[in-house]
């Protein structure tokens, strides 16, 4: 799980990269593309081809909307936002995941949970303050988009691995990743420059190792022991802001991203004790 993180810090410091290069779509159809082939490979070796076909298609056409604005509106944001605050508003993601499995999965969540949830959104609020560079802007919400679509398509996933495989669930949503956003951007489509071609190779690496890495990291281990671990990406955020971009948070931010990621650790420390609960 600590190297899925790393290497989707990596991969998005080269998306943000390329945000000031190629328009948001753009760069989410080249994300999508560029792990496409990776992904099919580990595909075939582990599964086949063939199971791929015999999947829920309305489910992964709705996951692969949602994973199209989830990516062009953080590559959006990351043309204005550090890294570091970027990871700080998308964290309230596991909090909206739980508010979104009662009405749409059916799952009871109590009291504590709730009061988890909204004090993670006071987090968010301190994070949005008016005051600030590049915060309480259209590249706030932009993130903010892209945490709820991220939430829609875990929810969506769930529904989907009753059914259907990993390895179909990444190679869709790849596909349709690379087909949709690239039929967005393809009227403003912008040439791409030759000294990019290391930079989308190594985005689409990234990507690809790091989705084989966390679906291994929940495979192998426990979800409530792992999902803390994402948090690690704030690290990453920091050190990759200070080293590419000169930029470091500030104290709000740090407050802010404290808050979100104290209630997100609750949140998973109560579900973990609901299902020792259920199942002693």
């Amino acid at each position: 799980m600590l190297m899925a993180v790393a290497l989707f810090s990596v991969m998005d410091a080269g998306l943000k990269v390329l945000s000031t290069e190629y328009p948001p779509f753009q760069v989410a159809a080249l994300r999508g593309a560029a792990s496409l082939p990776f992904v099919l490979v580990w595909a075939a070796a582990t599964t086949g081809l063939r199971p791929l076909l015999r999947v829920r298609w309305p489910l992964h056409l709705l996951r692969g909307a949602f994973g199209v604005v989830m990516m062009a509106t953080f590559v959006y944001a990351l043309r204005t936002l550090p890294l570091s605050t970027a990871y700080s508003i998308f964290f309230v993601a596991p909090l909206l995941i739980t508010a979104l499995s009662v009405p749409m999965l059916g799952e009871r969540v109590g009291p504590r949970r709730w009061t988890a949830i909204a004090v993670g959104l006071l987090g968010v609020i301190v994070l949005l303050r008016p005051s600030g560079e590049g915060l309480g802007t259209l590249a706030s919400v932009a993130v903010l988009l892209a945490a709820a679509m991220y939430a829609l398509s875990a929810i969506t996933v769930r529904v989907l691995a009753r059914t259907d495989s990993t390895q179909a669930m990444v190679v869709w949503l790849m596909t349709l990743l690379a087909l949709g956003a690239g039929a967005l951007a393809w009227p403003q489509w912008v040439p791409l420059k030759g000294e990019h071609a290391w930079l989308i190779t190594g985005i689409g690496v990234a990507g690809a190792l790091g989705q084989y890495a966390i679906t291994e990291a929940f495979r192998r281990g426990e979800a409530s022991l792992i999902a803390p671990l994402e948090y690690t990406a704030l690290v990453w955020g920091v050190l990759l802001d200070l080293a590419l971009w000169g930029v470091l948070p500030d104290a709000v931010t740090w407050l802010g991203a404290a808050i979100i990621v104290a209630s997100g650790l609750y949140l998973l420390r109560r579900e973990r004790v609901l299902a020792e609960a259920e199942h002693p």
